[in-house]
Formats: C-alpha cells, structure tokens, sequence
C-alpha cells in the first residue's frame, strides 16, 4: 500500500510521507469544518431544511476534495462557499423573492458552463496570464484575509463604533483561550515540532471545554435525509425567469474566488511552476463538478477553501492530504457532533467566535505574508496594482474583489506607461468585464 501511494502521488518526489499528508488532510478538515454547520444555518433563511442541506454539503464537498486530489493532485480542499450562500440565500431567495429551487438551478446552470470550460482546457492559461506581481499579492491578501477571520473569530478585534474596528476584551475567557491557542501552536512550529497546528486545534478544544466554551456533544449522531432537497432544482424556473445577472455573478464569483485562491494558496507552497499552474484544468474541473453536484443534491457554489493553507503548513504537498479530507467528510455525517466541537460557535458581547479555529487561521496569515517579498516595490506599474490586490481582499472580504482592482489598475498603469505590450489579452478582458460588472451590478 506504502508503495502504491508513493507512486499515486510521488510522495517522496514532493519531501512527504503518509503520515504528513494525514496530519496535513485531518488539519485541513478541522480549520474548515464549520461549514457543515453554518451552511445549513444560512440555507435555512431561504426555506431549505438544514439536515438536508447538511448531508449535500459533507457530500459535495467529500467529492470535490477527493477529484482534487486524485485528479489536479493538490492538498486544496473544496466546500460549499461563504459569501456565494449568503448572496444565494439573502440577495437572490430573500430580496429577488426567488425560490430556492430556482437559485439552485441558476446555480447548476453556472457551474454547467463551468464544467463545459475546464473540458475546454482554458484555465490553465488564465493562471499562466496572471503577473507574477499579482500572483504574488493575491497570495498576501489571502493571507491578510485569513488572519482577519482568525482574528474575528478569535475576538480578539471586534466592531467598534466610529473606527470599524478595535481590540477585544484579552481578560475574557474565550480570548484567552485563543491566545492559549496562538501561543502553544507557534512555540511548537518554533520547536519545529511536526503536527504543531494540529496539536494546537486539539489542546484548544480540550481546554475549551472545562471553561465552558467548547461544548462536548457526544460522538455519533444518525445522518440526516437528503430528500427534501435531492433534485429540487429548477434549471427551466432559472432560464425562464431570465436570471442571467444572477448566473453570471454566481459563475463569476465561483471563477476569481476558486482562481485566487488556487494562486494565493498554491504561490507560498511552491506549486507555481514557471508562473504556471501544473493540471490548473483538473482543478477548476474538480470545482466544477462540485458545484454541479451540490446544485443536485442542495447546496449553494462549492468552491476551493482558503483554510487549506493550513494544512499545506502542516506540510500537506500531495492530493493524498485531500484524501484524508474527503474521508474525514464522510464520516462527519456520522461523527458530526465532534465535527460541530471543532468549529463550533460561541456567542461573547453579541459576537459569534470560534475560538478553535481562530488560532491556526492566524498563523496561516504569518506564513503566506512571506511572498510580499518577492513583489518589486520599484516598479510602480506593478508595486501599485499589487498593493490594491492586498488591501482590498481583506478590507473587502472578497477575494473577487482584491483581483478585481489588481486587474483594472495593472492593465491601466501599463498602457498609461507605454508598456501595454506586458500585458496578456486575458487580463485586459477582464478587466474590462469586472468594470462591467460594477456598472451594471
């Protein structure tokens, strides 16, 4: 079995073992199991029934992790997208008025002609046209934006009227216990001791406890039915409506979210090779029919998670980490009430924390800062629109968005300095379609 490993995934070609990629797929699953629970809770709001969405979501996402990583080989996992389901629940069933099973079908719809593109084979050349500059910085303001979340999560800054934002209460019990958390896993990583953000999650949860933050709910649980949701969509209801805005933002968020952060994610673990991303296709492809699938069964855009990172700091380098992750998906269907320990919440003066997973999210934001160095700051053809790129994917909780502007201001720098020629017909296209879409949206 070692052996056929080995060679699935060219362990010892990418410096890792079973045990790393293990290590790496269990942390990945736990910094982003919150998921399986905030997604039916937000679902709900467009008249879904929870357990049903629950099941869709462990399930489309067991599926597009284990394609990732037996297809694209990345320890990059995929669920169901936050934001894409608040818009999907909020903007599209709650302010459009529509049915849920209409917003499914626009969203089957999307990732249709998303499936259709990655048979295509063009991905990989948009990964390619992106500059280095940008891809550089798109990985730092994902960073930016993990360790925001990290932080929020954490309560460690909090809302705070006339400044946006400002420093929590550190004597209250559910910061400390992050503190705790942030401490222990950074003295273990300077330790260099293998598992440190994993070993961190763990002692976490398990002091949690005893303070009466984490709340042990026992370990198995049956799992819920997916009937009330299994092929509800309505794919004539969505064409028929004429919800063409509606599928383009869905497949246009789908595609700069999923490109942005297999860039940011994939830069600071040396996956870029050349400026390229090797099997970029089998990735978006992954995404794709995770989508697909989950529109089928009942859940919103399925998308790659940032919170991989965490587990490619744990030294996760192969599709075998998504293995683990898939499996660990699984079996949360049936271990959901641990699953819920892990990522769940813990409401503190008015704001929802997750004390558990806010440590290693900041950390994560530590390690991908790292490729702020590789960006020249002398070229202000570059420096600018990368600068832009980071600023905005944090401040704008938008990876969409930070690329957004990278685009627009990189392409304008370029032609306003005579230097157009630098610049790829891809970028320019965008460009111009993300200053459409601010126009019309």
């Amino acid at each position: 079995m070692k052996e056929f490993l080995n060679r699935t995934f060219k362990l010892e070609e990418n410096k890792t073992t079973v045990r790393i990629e293990m290590v790496g797929g269990a942390t990945t699953f736990m910094t982003m199991s919150y998921i399986i629970f905030v997604q039916p809770a937000v679902m709900a709001i467009a008249g879904m029934d929870k357990g049903a969405v629950m099941f869709a979501t462990c399930i489309s996402s067991a599926v597009a992790t284990l394609l990732m990583g037996l297809l694209a080989k990345y320890p990059i996992a995929l669920a169901p997208a936050m934001a894409h389901n608040v818009f999907f629940a909020v903007t599209v069933c709650g302010v459009m008025g529509y049915s849920w099973q209409i917003a499914l079908g626009a969203v089957f719809i999307s990732g249709t002609i998303f499936l259709i593109l990655s048979a295509l084979k063009v991905w990989g050349s948009l990964v390619a046209a992106v500059p280095d500059c940008l891809k550089h910085s798109i990985a730092v303001g994902i960073g930016l934006f993990i360790a925001l979340i990290g932080l929020e999560y954490g309560g460690l800054i909090v809302d705070t009227p006339g400044v946006f934002i400002g420093l929590g209460d550190l004597t209250s019990r559910p910061v400390v216990l992050v503190l705790f958390g942030l401490v222990l896993t950074s003295v273990l990583m300077v330790l260099r001791v293998r598992g440190a953000v994993l070993i961190g999650i763990l002692a976490t949860a398990i002091l949690g406890i005893p303070l009466g933050i984490v709340k042990y709910q026992g370990v198995l649980a049956v799992p819920p039915s997916v009937a009330p949701t299994l092929f509800q969509l309505d794919i004539l209801g969505a064409i028929k409506t004429g919800l063409i805005t509606v599928i383009f933002v869905f497949f246009f968020l789908d595609l700069f979210d999923t490109v942005g952060t297999l860039i940011g994610v994939s830069e600071p673990a040396g996956f870029l090779k050349g400026g390229r991303l090797p099997r970029a296709n089998q990735a978006m492809f992954s995404d794709a029919i995770g989508t697909v699938g989950g529109a089928l069964l009942g859940t919103s855009t399925v998308t790659s998670y940032i919170e991989s990172a965490t587990g490619i700091a744990q030294g996760a380098r192969t599709g075998l980490a998504n293995v683990f992750t898939s499996f660990l998906f699984l079996i949360a269907l049936f271990f959901s009430p641990l699953a819920e320990m892990i990522g769940g919440e813990y409401v503190f003066n008015g704001q929802t924390l997750r004390p558990v997973i806010a440590p290693p999210l900041i950390i994560v934001g530590y390690l991908m800062m790292k490729c702020v160095t590789r960006i020249n700051w002398e070229d202000l053809t570059d420096a600018i629109p990368a600068f832009l790129t980071i600023i905005f994917i944090p401040l704008t909780l938008s990876i969409t968005e930070g690329i957004a502007f990278g685009f627009i201001s990189y392409s304008l720098l370029k032609l306003v300095a005579g230097r157009g020629k630098e610049v790829h017909w891809i970028i320019y296209l965008f460009s111009v379609l993300f200053i459409v879409r601010y126009l019309v949206t």
